[in-house]
C-alpha cells in the first residue's frame, strides 16, 4: 500500500446531523433486527427474506427490483433516485446466514433463527453475517428521507442471496450449495451499476482495504478394493495409507506457502477443509479412493492463477514420485482477492464520518476472510 493523503477530518453540517439522528429510532431498529433474524434463510432458502425486504423498501417509498436468480431465490434492489449529476452508491448485504440453525452442534443463541434480546444485546443467527447491515441500510435511508435530505446520486440497498462459502462439487448440487457471490455475480450483471458499493461486513468497525482471496483444491489418489483378509502385503496399496503421505507432503508446503504469501501482516492460511476416503458402512473392505480438501488463502497481490501453479507443482512432484497411485488434482473454487486506494474518495469519506460520529479515525485493516468485493 503507499503513502496516503492527509486524512480528512470535517464532518456533516451539525445542524443537518441532528436532523437525521433525530429520525433514528432505536424501536423500529430493534423490532427489525427481530424480524430478520427469525425468519431462517439459508443458502438456497432465501426466498422469504427476500419477500420481506421487498415490502420493506417498499414502505421506504424505494423504486425496488426484484432479481429472480433463480426459482425460488432472488436479490432485492431497492433504489432511492437523487436528481441527477452524482454519484450512485450501492450498499450490499447478504440475506444466507452462515450455518442452516439445524446443525445439533452448534447450538448457542446466536447459531439459532430465533431472536434473543439479552443484556441490551440482540442474538441470533445472521444478525453478525450480515442480515445487521442490511437493517442498518434500511434505517439509514429511512433517516435520511424523514429528514427531508435531498441527493444527487442514487442510493442503493440491495439485499442478494448466495454469498456464503458454499460451492457445488461431485454429489453436492442444488441451490443449497450455489454461493460464494451467486447472487452478486446476477447483480452486476443486470443493470444496477452503481459507482461505488460499500459491504458492511463485520469488520469490528475497522475500514478493510484488502482481503485475501480463497481457492479451494482437491488431490485424490486411487488403491485397491479388496476384502480385508486379502489385503496382507498390499498395505502400501490402499489409497488412505497414500493419502497419510501425500498429507505429509501438504503440510510442508503450507508451512512454506503460509510464510512466503503473507501479506499486510497476516498469514496465507491454508485450512485443510476436509478429507474422505473407504466405507465407514463396510470397513471390511479396503478404500479404493482418498480425496483431500484445502482451502488455501492467497493475498490480493498474487494471481490465482499463479497460487493454482504452486500447489499444482506439488501434486506434480508426488505424481512423479508414485505415478502408480493414480494421483488427481482440481481447483474448483477461485475467488480473488481485493484490494482498494486509501485515497479512493469512498475510504475518504468513510474515514471522516467515522471520526465525526466515533470520536476517532477508525483502525485500516487487511483481512484473510474474502468478501464479495
Amino acid at each position: 500500500m503507499h503513502t496516503p493523503k492527509q486524512r480528512q477530518t470535517s464532518g456533516l453540517d451539525a445542524k443537518l446531523s441532528e436532523k437525521i439522528l433525530a429520525e433514528v429510532k432505536e424501536e423500529e431498529i430493534v423490532a427489525m433486527s427481530c424480524d430478520v433474524i427469525n425468519i431462517p434463510s439459508p443458502t438456497g432458502g432465501e426466498l422469504q427474506m427476500a419477500e420481506y425486504m421487498q415490502n420493506t423498501l417498499r414502505q421506504l417509498g424505494l423504486d425496488v427490483t426484484w432479481q429472480e436468480v433463480e426459482e425460488g431465490r432472488a436479490n432485492v434492489v431497492g433504489r432511492w433516485t437523487g436528481s441527477g449529476g452524482g454519484k450512485n452508491l450501492m450498499f450490499n448485504g447478504h440475506m444466507d446466514t452462515s450455518n442452516t440453525g439445524d446443525e445439533e452442534f452448534l447450538n448457542g443463541i446466536g447459531y439459532k433463527p430465533h431472536a434473543v434480546i439479552k443484556n441490551g444485546m440482540i442474538y441470533g443467527l445472521g444478525i453478525y453475517n450480515m442480515k445487521g447491515a442490511l437493517v442498518c441500510y434500511t434505517h439509514a435511508v429511512k433517516a435520511l428521507l424523514r429528514a427531508g435530505v435531498k441527493l444527487n446520486g442514487d442510493v442503493i440497498v440491495a439485499a442478494v442471496a448466495g454469498e456464503i462459502e458454499k460451492t457445488q462439487w461431485g454429489e453436492f448440487r442444488g441451490k443449497e450449495y450455489r454461493g460464494y457471490g451467486f447472487g452478486t455475480h446476477y447483480l452486476v450483471n443486470h443493470g444496477i451499476l452503481p459507482d461505488m458499493c460499500i459491504l458492511g461486513e463485520p469488520t469490528d468497525m475497522n475500514v478493510v482495504l484488502e482481503h485475501f482471496g480463497s481457492l479451494w483444491v482437491r488431490i485424490s489418489c486411487s488403491g485397491i478394493y479388496v476384502h480385508t483378509a486379502f489385503c496382507e502385503g498390499r498395505e502400501e496399496m490402499n489409497s488412505i495409507r497414500r493419502m497419510y503421505e501425500v498429507m505429509g507432503t501438504i503440510m510442508e508446503w503450507i508451512t512454506a506457502w503460509e510464510k512466503k504469501a503473507a501479506y499486510g501482516g497476516k498469514k496465507a492460511i491454508v485450512n485443510l477443509g476436509g478429507i474422505r476416503g473407504g466405507h465407514a458402512w463396510r470397513a471390511s473392505r479396503t478404500p479404493e479412493k482418498a480425496d483431500l480438501f484445502l482451502d488455501v488463502r492467497v493475498p490480493p497481490n498474487i494471481a490465482m492463477s499463479e497460487a493454482r501453479r504452486e500447489i499444482q507443482q506439488v501434486f506434480f512432484d508426488l505424481e512423479k514420485k508414485h505415478p502408480e497411485w493414480g494421483l488427481e488434482f482440481e481447483t474448483y473454487v477461485s475467488v480473488p482477492g481485493a484490494s482498494i486506494s486509501v485515497d479512493h474518495p469512498m475510504v475518504q469519506a468513510i474515514e471522516k464520518n467515522h471520526q465525526q460520529v466515533m470520536g476517532a479515525l477508525p483502525k485500516r485493516d487487511v483481512v484473510v476472510w474474502c468478501s464479495e468485493c
